[in-house]
């Protein structure tokens, strides 16, 4: 049971770092501001990272993200891995990026598996190798270890624990496709800080790999350089894949308290991608995820969230994800039922089509009060 220090409510569903509860961070208060801004400093220098978005005076400017960092030399940007050399910002190249990959049998336990080609009928037969789900067939799961975001409840973190692993290049990437591969999915942490790593091993991989289906997807928080994102969007929608964003909340304090940046960026890419939806209806092209955090990402939330794709294009489908206690937010509780459904009703009844639970097997029956 933690105590909210702006408003006093007690209550397991306000997290002990943070230290206020989702209403007075909604608030926008300075006191709100900066108790959530002095969490993510402390939880970034355990790991020995830069405790905000660099402005270093004089120094070198990283544009692949939002955060556009002002990089002083010899240091390191907000996501670990861009750095400045003499006066240039590099990391995350096709010379070498901190990464990591291995083959997941199909269909998986994706984001999108239940409107994708590797878990359903979509796509068949030009960007799908079955009917069904691609039994026999394998993802190439690509991690990238860095990421432009902080989000206090990250369920991949632990790559933080051992930054980084020894780099490895485009072309070495490339060549672990084999002709089982039906897919190639970059996630992370977040593919945004090496991009340009990624889009070099799509490039060679289907290259190589010409005449068959390859399909290229990714699991973004969204907060790359809208030129990027159109190299992105390019390449998924030429091969098949799908593009996966991850809409961690509405409100932008919340936002800023959860994941330590605006989410500005990431809502404006979203809206972009979602004028291209038309052009390939099947398999679907974008999707949205939402993680669902007891106590901070309520059905008040996500129905914002859903009424802002509904907006768009009532069809994109989108997953709602269960939250398990992890990384600096462990004294939470996991996802009820009740919270899922709840979620899941707000987003139907703003007009979405197609919204699903995720990550079922860790609901729990145990209800709570919001």
């Amino acid at each position: 049971m933690s105590v909210c220090r702006i408003c006093g409510k007690r209550s397991n569903l306000v997290s002990e770092l943070l230290g206020v509860c989702a209403d007075c961070i909604r608030k926008g208060s300075e006191r709100a501001k900066r108790l959530c801004r002095e969490a993510h400093e402390r939880a970034r220098r355990s790991f020995n990272m830069r405790p905000s978005v660099p402005r270093d005076g004089g120094g070198a400017r990283c544009r692949l993200c939002a955060n556009e960092c002002r990089i002083a030399r010899g240091r390191e940007g907000y996501c670990g891995v861009r750095v400045n050399e003499d006066g240039f910002i590099s990391g995350g190249s096709p010379r070498g990026a901190a990464v990591q990959w291995y083959f997941d049998a199909l269909p998986t336990n994706c984001v999108a598996d239940w409107v994708c080609p590797a878990g359903s009928s979509a796509g068949f037969p030009k960007y799908s190798y079955s009917s069904g789900p691609e039994y026999g067939y394998y993802n190439l799961a690509v991690f990238y270890e860095a990421c432009p975001f902080d989000c206090l409840f990250c369920q991949n973190w632990h790559y933080r624990q051992e930054r980084l692993h020894p780099r490895r290049t485009a072309e070495e990437l490339a060549d672990a496709v084999d002709e089982r591969t039906a897919c190639i999915c970059y996630f992370g942490g977040d593919p945004t800080p090496q991009l340009s790593h990624a889009l070099s091993a799509s490039r060679k991989a289907l290259r190589a790999n010409s005449g068959r289906i390859l399909r290229i997807c990714w699991e973004t928080n969204g907060s790359m350089n809208p030129k990027l994102l159109k190299k992105v969007a390019e390449i998924s929608m030429e091969s098949g894949g799908c593009i996966k964003f991850d809409l961690k909340a509405w409100d932008e304090n919340l936002h800023i308290a959860l994941c330590g940046v605006s989410n500005r960026r990431t809502l404006e890419n979203f809206r972009a991608l979602a004028g291209l939806v038309p052009k390939r209806p099947d398999p679907p092209f974008l999707i949205a995820s939402t993680l669902l955090v007891p106590g901070y990402i309520t059905e008040e939330e996500v129905g914002h969230i859903a009424e802002f794709i509904a907006s768009l294009n009532r069809d994109i489908p989108y997953a709602l994800l269960a939250f398990h206690p992890d990384f600096c937010m462990r004294d939470l509780p996991t996802t009820s039922r009740q919270h899922a459904l709840k979620c899941k009703e707000a987003a139907e009844s703003a007009g979405l089509r197609n919204v699903r639970v995720g990550n079922i097997h860790l609901l729990t029956q145990e209800e709570y009060v919001e």
